[in-house]
């Protein structure tokens, strides 16, 4: 297991940018507390998705080498080689 928080930490502190996915269990966000909607399901997926999930940043003027240094941030925070 890997707490989110640990490696999101570890990845801004090697100048790594990501962001929390804005999606996942909507019904769970404050401006939704008085609206009226219609839940089909357990919702268990949005759930981990919210709570476990970000995006790693990634755009067209970013370079190979750019990209290689994430990857091996990552791979060295989880000990593993890709």
């Amino acid at each position: 297991p890997v707490s989110r928080l640990d490696l999101l930490t570890y990845l801004d502190q090697n100048k790594v940018g990501t962001r929390l996915v804005f999606a996942g269990n909507l019904v769970r966000q404050p401006y939704m507390k008085d609206a009226r909607y219609r839940i089909s399901g357990d919702l268990v997926h949005t759930d981990n998705i919210m709570n476990n999930t970000f995006w790693i940043g990634v755009q067209p003027s970013l370079s190979r080498e750019m990209l290689e240094y994430t990857a091996s941030k990552i791979e060295t925070y989880l000990g593993i080689n890709f």
